[in-house]
């Protein structure tokens, strides 16, 4: 009966959600108020309807009801409750009704608040937001129905990929859509300014909260990522350029140019049409990592759907979704057009520079992302892009972003520098030459690409280092007094900045100083690991709750003390019938030691893979410094009073 209750509120929700997209803009076109008057209520109604949905879903998985589908192949009876929640999402069904969850829940936050805004341009966001809430919710019942029955319900179920059963991977999901689903909100804003024909600094302020609330989830759930691959996949590595690994970085980068550019329209007024343009192409990059986990056109060891009518429905949302906001901004763009009334010396010009570089950066993963498809469609051949040419590519642009990163805020808004331009200029460059200079004294060895990455980070963190000594004037008179007036923007960006350090001394640190050794080794045998010993004491087998094991007994020493007792495995899923390998780490702030477990038998000994990688967890930290100061910046902002409008005979008149 509860399955029943969730799939007739999909059924409730879709046809809301198709109501809401027509009727609020006749009534706005055609001057009907109670039509127009639906858009908030009605959201309310459609949101109400998903959420029951999605709680029938994942009551289903509670309980074990393996009457239903999805519950039978992805859940098991004996699997612990984390991972019956978290089977709900660990699949291709549950996971697009989450992303609807999602969709829903923002636009229900707009549709109940908004306090400030426009009434007619809320109500065309939300129409926007629906119709793109009516796509996902045509996909999910025509295509992909979470509460299909089974004629025979099994007695266990086949349980869910072992890999998925880590809670890092109950997190990572819906922090991810969390992301993906606020572009959205950009999304909706861009096309209902569009339709509107109106783009101003007010525009720029009610959305950007939207857009920064999406940045730092994106940049949390890409993080989250991360930091799962690095434990659970046992390769030892925190990136790999994998598809979905840049179907999410894609709209990472979109979204950090669309942050930076908003700021620039609610400042100034000025970069209308392009941030227009990146909304759009935001949202649509973050469709098109949709399409590529669900299509089945490539391969991934996050992907969990090769359906390809999925894909092509999939790939008709993306068109719809590109292709007429791209037509309505081809009759509409060019009214946005404003006049570019400052100096190539300002902070508009820096962060022109900054989309510049970003949107580069975008290009670059995408081709080397589907460049390989391409090529394999024309010619059959089949080839593989990796980390060489992202290397090449990628790597110099984002250094040349980094460096930029010193200057931009130390820039005035419209022509000239402020006074502190010059100092932190020339902090920027004697720390980048002393930091360069003492590491390839200190280390040895390091080549001119790693040079060039220990030079950068030294700029950025004696730039950003600079520029907050001259504002706060710390040790003298009044710097209480500074720092409070600071406004929560500065504080934000100059949090995100410092995380982008961290991030920096993390990923150089564990790319240029890392250890490896691979090794055959018998019980009683010891390694040695970066100055440190690793002793293998004993391979024993364990039981897990649902899964037995081989757990290796390793000893790391640093001289005679013992630091640690590590205890990789290998996991085998009896439900599944799966193999899976779990690292052992010691996390500490100056590198994690890393064990792999590999094959092998006491006789004739277990391959074992041992790392020593210095600053890793620095990653992962600074990811998160990011995220927390754009959340500074955007609670900050969200404060602030309204943005003063120009004369209406200034603003493009509607249509």
């Amino acid at each position: 009966m509860i399955t029943e209750l969730g799939h007739f509120a999909l059924i409730l929700a879709f046809v809301t959600s198709v109501a809401i997209s027509v009727l609020p803009l006749v009534g706005l076109r055609r001057r009907i108020a109670v039509f127009a008057a639906l858009a908030a209520p009605a959201t309310l109604v459609m949101a109400g309807a998903v959420f029951i949905s999605f709680a029938a879903l994942l009551y289903a998985f509670i309980i074990s009801d393996f009457s239903v589908a999805l519950v039978a192949s992805h859940s098991h009876s004996t699997k612990p409750l984390i991972y019956k929640i978290s089977g709900t999402w660990g699949n291709h069904e549950g996971s697009l009704l989450l992303w609807i969850v999602i969709l829903a829940l923002f636009a229900a936050i707009l549709a109940a608040g908004g306090r400030g805004m426009d009434a007619a341009l809320k109500i065309r966001t939300l129409a926007v937001q629906a119709m793109v809430t009516a796509g996902f919710l045509a996909f999910c019942l025509f295509t992909s129905n979470p509460f299909a029955r089974l004629d025979s319900a099994p007695l266990h179920g086949r349980g869910l990929n072992p890999i998925l059963q880590d809670p890092g991977l109950a997190l990572h999901p819906p922090t991810l859509y969390l992301g993906y689903v606020g572009l959205s909100m950009g999304f909706a804003f861009a096309v209902a300014g569009l339709i509107e024909g109106r783009i101003d600094r007010d525009w720029a302020r009610h959305m950007r909260p939207w857009v920064s609330a999406a940045w730092c989830a994106l940049t949390a759930g890409i993080a989250l990522g991360s930091w799962w691959a690095y434990y659970e996949l046992g390769w030892g590595g925190w990136w790999f350029w994998d598809p979905v690994e840049n179907a999410s970085l894609m709209p990472w980068l979109a979204a950090t140019a669309l942050l930076h550019s908003t700021i620039v329209v609610e400042q100034r007024g000025t970069l209308k049409s392009w941030t227009v343009l990146l909304a759009i192409l935001a949202f649509s990059l973050s469709l098109v990592g949709t399409f590529i986990v669900r299509s089945g056109l490539l391969t991934s060891v996050h992907s969990f759907a090769s359906d390809p009518a999925r894909g092509v429905f999939i790939l008709g949302i993306l068109l719809a979704a590109v292709g007429v906001p791209l037509m309505l901004f081809a009759l509409r763009g060019p009214r946005l057009a404003s006049r570019a009334d400052f100096d190539l010396l300002s902070r508009e010009s820096g962060l022109i520079l900054n989309n510049f570089l970003l949107t580069a950066s975008t290009v670059v993963v995408l081709v080397g992302t589907f460049y390989p498809l391409a090529l394999e469609m024309v010619s059959g051949a089949r080839i593989t892009v990796g980390p060489p040419y992202f290397d090449a590519t990628f790597n110099p642009i984002m250094g040349a972003l980094v460096a930029a990163m010193a200057f931009g805020p130390v820039m005035a808004w419209r022509r000239g520098t402020l006074p502190a331009t010059r100092g932190v200029a020339m902090a920027a460059v004697i720390g980048a030459l002393l930091l360069a200079a003492g590491m390839a004294a200190l280390a040895g060895g390091i080549g001119v690409a790693g040079l060039a990455g220990l030079a950068l980070l030294g700029w950025l963190a004696c730039g950003i280092s600079a520029d907050i000594w001259h504002r706060l004037k710390p040790f003298s008179p009044g710097t209480g007094r500074r720092a409070a007036a600071l406004p929560a923007p500065v504080w934000g960006m100059w949090t995100a900045h410092a995380g982008m350090v961290v991030f920096l001394i993390g990923a150089l640190g564990s790319g240029l100083f890392q250890t490896e050794v691979v090794v055959r080794a018998t019980p009683g045998q010891s390694i040695d690991v970066a100055g440190k010993t690793m002793t293998l004491r004993r391979v024993e087998a364990r039981q897990g709750p649902n899964y037995v094991t081989e757990t290796a007994i390793l000893e790391l020493r640093d001289g005679t003390d013992i630091l640690a007792v590590m205890t990789p495995e290998k996991r085998f899923y009896t439900a599944e019938r799966q193999t899976t390998t779990e690292a052992a780490i010691r996390p500490r702030l100056t590198g994690d030691d890393y064990a792999v477990l590999g094959d092998g038998d006491d006789a004739t000994g277990y391959t074992l893979r041992l790392y020593r990688k210095p600053f890793v967890s620095w990653i992962w930290g600074g990811a998160g410094m990011m995220a927390l100061g754009g959340a500074i910046a955007a609670l900050g902002r969200r404060r602030r009073a309204p943005v003063v409008q120009p004369p209406a005979a200034l603003q493009a008149p509607a249509e």
